[in-house]
């Protein structure tokens, strides 16, 4: 039933955005933060959000990039259902924009276009000297902490703990959503601030909300669907 509600508020449509989170991701294979076998769960030298701060970056920059590496990097991950049915739907002109808190650009690797990544991306890694850009693959490669060819140090382009979220970016999916007449939020238990906020900018549209457990924003829904989120969009047809 829930499928074919659905089906029928995307059919009725103009502009859908999508708003997702790790839950997306997971289906791919690379691991959450927050569930029973997400990173928080496992046990490591330093709590994972002490390793994944600003001030863990610059004091134990060795220590970072050997976390990094292994655990936030995942080069062999594949766009799943999900990916590719939002892909498909911004193709056919119905899905204007992904809003994801995911850094694993599995969503442009899918064939989408208009993606904001408010938590940055693996795929770009900046030199602090120069600025010059270089891929996940070079970092990888890498052996310790990877510097740049002018010998500055190269810093991930993903929004840290203890540092703010971008401001185009923001500023970008802020628009997206107050323009939307569909918000699909998926995969997210909207637990992260300020991320989770946005859906405030939401109108008075259709707000969907797909994800396996209850969020707090479910009563606001008008329609709810706690199942997975590439077996449920994969139902959809456009």
């Amino acid at each position: 039933m829930s499928i074919k509600a659905l089906q029928e508020i995307i059919d009725n449509a103009k502009d859908v955005v999508f708003f997702g989170g790790a839950g997306v991701s997971t289906e791919s294979g690379i691991p959450d933060f927050r569930s029973v076998d997400g990173l928080y769960s496992q046990k490591f030298k330093y709590p994972p959000e002490k390793m994944l701060s600003r001030s863990f970056f610059y004091t134990h920059t060795a220590e970072f990039y050997e976390f990094y590496k292994q655990k936030m990097i995942c080069l062999d991950a594949e766009p799943n259902a999900a990916h590719l049915k939002l892909a498909e739907m911004e193709n056919k002109g119905k899905l204007k924009a992904v809003v994801t808190q995911n850094i694993d650009g599995l969503h442009q690797k899918a064939g989408s276009r208009c993606v904001y990544e408010l938590h940055g991306s693996v795929h770009r890694n900046l030199c602090e000297k120069c600025g010059k850009s270089y891929s996940a693959m070079y970092v990888l490669a890498c052996e310790g902490i990877p510097f740049c060819e002018c010998g500055g140090l190269i810093k991930p382009d993903v929004v840290l703990y203890e540092e703010p979220l971008n401001e185009e970016v923001m500023q970008g999916a802020i628009l997206a959503i107050s323009k939307a007449d569909v918000l699909i939020v998926g995969g997210t238990s909207l637990a992260v601030y300020p991320a989770a906020g946005l859906l405030n900018f939401f109108g008075d549209g259709e707000l969907v909300l797909i994800n396996k457990s209850p969020t707090p924003y479910d009563r606001r829904a008008s329609l709810v669907v706690n199942a997975s989120i590439g077996e449920t969009l994969s139902r959809i047809s456009v």
